[in-house]
């Protein structure tokens, strides 16, 4: 069982940066494949970045690469998104995900634990 809690939501202009952070629960981190997600009003839950546990290579939506990192510190517990050039698209409720199993996923259901979300918005 993992619980997650998101933190470094906020209001941003066009432009600016911001960092979340997701602190998880549970001894065994650092073998779950962390992610995140995101949800606009009115849109389905979006996969925008995920980071396999074992080899650390990491997976972007198309329409964040270039401007997103996601990161892990596996002794903190805790995974990072690094949200730079933001832009008002990016308004959304950003969720971070864990699984078990090996490998990321962009389909929301094959993961199994989720934090509450912290809200972004991006505007001048």
């Amino acid at each position: 069982q993992v619980q997650l809690v998101e933190s470094g939501g906020g209001l941003v202009q066009p432009g600016g940066s911001l960092r979340l952070s997701c602190a998880a629960s549970g001894r065994t981190f650092g073998s779950y494949t962390m992610g995140w997600f995101r949800q606009a009003p009115g849109k389905e839950r979006e996969f925008v970045a995920g980071s396999h546990w074992k080899t650390g290579s990491t997976l972007y939506a198309d329409s964040v690469k270039g401007r997103f990192t996601i990161s892990r510190d596996n002794v903190k517990n805790t995974v990072y998104l690094q949200m730079n050039i933001l832009k008002p698209e990016d308004t959304a409720i950003y969720y971070c995900a864990a699984r078990p199993q090996l490998g990321v996923r962009t389909d929301r259901r094959e993961w199994n634990y989720w934090g509450q979300g912290t809200q972004v918005t991006v505007s001048s």
